[in-house]
Order: structure tokens, then sequence, then C-alpha cells
């Protein structure tokens, strides 16, 4: 049986990750259909990863395309714990400049053509997302970056929008009064899919321009885009290698395992055969006996 104890999700621009030792592709099947690519296994600094592009290899799937629950469901699958996103995002704000690095804390989701729960069909639980990054990876990657000598930025709030165009003029200048400090196309579905899987979710968001609010730059291009990420590959794959080795291998310092425990809201003989079947891998050790 394969597994992983890290997973990590490669946004725009991050479709591949290098040195992965005992490397190898599986295709996963899961209730909620097929991942957006097959999934890379090996190890990095002796720890076993599961590595999935968010867009597919080359880049095929719009943010709106994308399945993120089977992308999600295949980590639980393999066994993953720990969830790593990484995300291209554009900065509202002056201070948070295109190449550096942010760990938000925070989401805004304004999208809305996605799926975004595991529990519907017969089965309805309410989870708990006042937090919705794991503070223990929040920390490691702080000190991580650090060692790495990345310029990065702790908390701040992503704004998610549904795309695929960039934004106009009036929203992203709206989206600075409200605060924001990023704008992106992907991750918050990824936080809240991970919140029901009982996952720590750790969003790694590299800045690539300043969206089209400054008057100093030039609007966000699709080449200028494409142009940061290939510098910030690099600084991604160093810092997953410090995070591999530095994140403890078991989770004893945050409540993203028991996420579930008191959110499961459906009497459990109400729930349906198959509902039940394709969730007992989050819901079975809460519901045991549905008679």
């Amino acid at each position: 049986m394969e597994y992983a104890e890290i997973g990590i999700i490669g946004g725009t621009g991050f479709y591949e990750m290098q040195g992965i030792e005992n490397a190898h592709t599986i295709h996963m099947k899961t209730p909620f259909g097929s991942p957006s690519e097959k999934i890379l296994l090996g190890k990095i600094a002796g720890r076993s990863v599961a590595f999935l592009s968010r867009h597919g290899i080359g880049h095929r799937l719009s943010p709106s395309e994308i399945n993120y629950r089977a992308n999600l469901f295949a980590m639980k699958m393999l066994q993953v714990e720990r969830l790593i996103s990484i995300s291209a995002v554009g900065s509202l704000k002056e201070e948070i400049k295109p190449m550096d690095l942010v760990i938000p804390d925070q989401y805004v989701d304004h999208t809305y053509k996605r799926e975004k729960t595991f529990f519907q069909e017969g089965v309805v639980a309410h989870i708990s997302f006042a937090d919705p990054v794991c503070p223990q990876l929040s920390e490691i990657a702080w000190q991580s970056a650090n060692k790495a000598g990345l310029a990065v930025h702790r908390g701040g709030t992503y704004c998610n929008m549904e795309g695929p165009q960039f934004s106009t003029k009036a929203e992203s200048h709206a989206n600075r009064q409200l605060g924001f400090s990023l704008i992106g196309m992907t991750q918050v579905v990824e936080a809240k899919l991970a919140r029901e899987l009982e996952l720590c979710f750790l969003p790694l968001a590299f800045v690539t321009d300043y969206d089209c609010w400054h008057p100093d730059h030039e609007s966000v291009t699709v080449e200028m885009v494409v142009q940061n990420l290939h510098l910030n590959a690099g600084n991604a794959e160093k810092l997953i290698r410090l995070l591999a080795a530095d994140i403890p291998p078991v989770r004893t310092a945050c409540t993203c395992a028991r996420a579930l425990a008191t959110s499961i809201m459906t009497n459990p003989i109400s729930i349906p055969g198959k509902t039940y079947k394709n969730l007992e891998i989050i819901i079975g050790k809460y519901i045991k006996d549905r008679i």
C-alpha cells in the first residue's frame, strides 16, 4: 500500500518536484473522481512525500476546472497528515513585494463555481474554520523560510477570486480598502477541504506581481507571472526540503487531527450506505456503529 507523510500541491509554475529519492508516479481514483494529475511519490530528507500538480502538467486546468475534492481526497487515501499548498498570488500591499513569500493565516472566499465540501448526499458536517491554517506548520515554515534566506511575511488575508480573468482596477482597489493582503485563485477551497479531512494545512503563497493597483508597476500579465514563477520555483523547492526535515513526525501541537470530532450533525442511522462508504476514511473513527 502506497503512503506518504507529507502532501505537496504545486501551483502555477510549480508542476514538478526535482530531486525526490525513489521517485515513482501512480494514478489514483477517488469517490470524487480523478486528481488533476498522476501523483509523484518518493522521499525528501528521509520523509515520504506525495506531490501533485494542481493544474496538471502543462497547465491544462483553469482554477474553476480543478477537481479539488479528488485532489485532496487522494492525499487522504495516501495517509497524508500534513498538506503544503503552493500558489502564485498578487500582492495588495506595498510592503509585500514581487518574489516575496507569504504564509497567510486567513481567507476570504469569493469563489462560486467549485465543490467545497465532502459532506452532502445525506450527511452534514459543520467544521470550525475560524483559523484555517495549522499554527504549528505556520511557525515551522516561518522559521524554515528565514533559515533559507527568503523574504517572508507571516500572516495576512488571502482573497480567493473565481478567475480565470485577473482583477479590474476597481476590484483591486476595493480589495485593498478591505485590508486584504493577497489576491489569488486557488487556495481557499483546499484549506476548507483539508480541514474536513483533518489534515494540517500550510499555505505558501509566492508573490508574482502587484495585481493592477500599483501606480508604479505594470498591471499583471501572464508573461510577468511566468517570469517570476520560474525564479520562485527554486525558492519553493529549497523551502520544501527544509520543511520536510523540520516537520515533526507526530502531530501533538495542534487540533487539526480532531476537526470532525464535534462537527458531524447527521444521525448515523440516517446516513445512506453509499455516502458512508465513500466517507468512511474520514468519518469511520467517529461513526462505527450505524445501527
